[in-house]
């Protein structure tokens, strides 16, 4: 999104201070944790595609409101919105590519499929910083709000063509509270579900972690004209790594765990070291940290069995936001190598909460699509 890089810089051109800008970000935060669980049970009950339109029109929706109204007001409605329509993704989009795989018989090649997917998330950062760059050079804050409009409504549109599997039982379908409480329970009560719930959820609060590389490579000397050039490697082993989940979603618990060890000693050892060489190590950390992250959130979609699949996937993403702020305290406090501290807990955790239990599902969707002649018809003929 064009807008994404500049828009801390367009809060700041408006006169507004840094505790103005904190506090968009704290109600950012805030409507995505109110939101996160309940839109995924829009999506269970409803439609995880027409979330994802949604989604798309309401992000746009508050990217004008940047434009059209620009102060605190203005860029607080645009963080609700954005926040809102964050969290309609958020366990929507995950379940309907599970449930589109079960579809066709294809549900072991989830992590490899999602994999491609969060390795294109990473990606599009390229185009996206280039984009800002020669759109502000060219009409400004303006300009580069306007297209992150278009953008939105473009996906919002293509999201609108993305295949969703039939419901066969339309008419019973519980109503929105039940199912709320359907996936709520799961989530928290199902042993199966809850062990890789909870390490999804810590696991992926580590992504902050990206939001500080900036910051290491310049505490380690390198010149802030060559930041940008310098973070590359470890964008693109984050897309190397995701893109390998597939690959690496056969390996067993105890060597994904072994596998996560590695990088958080990589990661704490170049917080440590402090010099640039550390790139290297950083790179392979996140790099081997992405792959260990999409196949965590593989074993999470296999555990569910109800209906309610986007909406236990939405409590491991509040998880994730809860426990953000306390990485965030983390790092405050130690910097890099007090959080690979705290992520080599979750690695020695992993193989634990990663292992077959008795009764565990096979991520079947309890019911709601159909198994045999109905599966094996094509998703896009849904």
């Amino acid at each position: 999104m064009p807008i994404y890089p500049l828009y801390a810089l367009l809060f700041t051109s408006t006169g507004l201070s840094i505790a103005q800008v904190s506090a968009l970000f704290a109600i950012w935060s805030a409507v995505a944790v109110l939101t996160e669980v309940p839109s995924g049970a829009l999506a269970d009950r409803f439609s995880r595609r027409g979330c994802l339109v949604a989604a798309g029109v309401l992000q746009a929706v508050g990217y004008s409101a940047w434009v059209l109204l620009p102060g605190f007001a203005g860029f607080a409605v645009g963080f609700v919105l954005w926040g809102c329509g964050g969290s309609l993704v958020t366990g929507a989009l995950e379940a309907l590519l599970y449930d589109g795989l079960v579809a066709v018989g294809a549900e072991d090649q989830y992590a490899r499929v999602n994999g491609w997917v969060t390795a294109m998330e990473l990606v599009a950062q390229f185009p996206a910083a280039l984009a800002a760059t020669l759109l502000f050079a060219a009409g400004g804050f303006p300009l580069a709000g306007w297209v992150s409009v278009g953008t939105c409504l473009v996906a919002a549109v293509l999201a609108a063509r993305l295949p969703e599997p039939p419901r066969v039982d339309a008419d019973d379908e519980p109503g929105y509270l039940e199912t709320l409480r359907a996936g709520v329970a799961e989530a928290a009560g199902a042993p199966a579900v809850r062990a890789v719930l909870v390490a999804a959820a810590v696991l992926g609060a580590f992504d902050v972690v990206e939001e500080y590389f900036p910051l290491l490579l310049a505490d380690w000397g390198v010149p802030t004209a060559f930041v940008p050039l310098a973070d590359l490697p470890i964008v693109l082993a984050g897309v190397a790594g995701a893109a390998l989940a597939g690959a690496a979603a056969r390996l067993p618990p105890w060597a994904l765990g072994a596998g996560l060890t590695v990088a958080m000693l990589l990661l704490g050892g170049a917080g440590l070291a402090g010099h640039p060489a550390g790139i290297a190590a950083v790179a392979v950390f996140y790099g081997g940290y992405r792959a260990v992250l999409v196949v965590v959130d593989a074993r999470l979609q296999e555990r569910i069995t109800s209906r309610s699949r986007a909406t236990v996937t939405s409590v491991a993403s509040l998880g994730t936001e809860l426990a953000t702020f306390g990485l965030y305290a983390a790092w405050a406090v130690g910097g890099a190598p007090l959080l690979a501290a705290c992520g080599l807990l979750i690695a020695v955790a992993l193989p634990l909460l990663l292992r077959e239990r008795p009764g565990a599902g096979s991520g079947a969707p309890g019911g709601r699509y159909p198994h045999g002649e109905e599966s094996a018809r094509p998703v896009g003929d849904a």
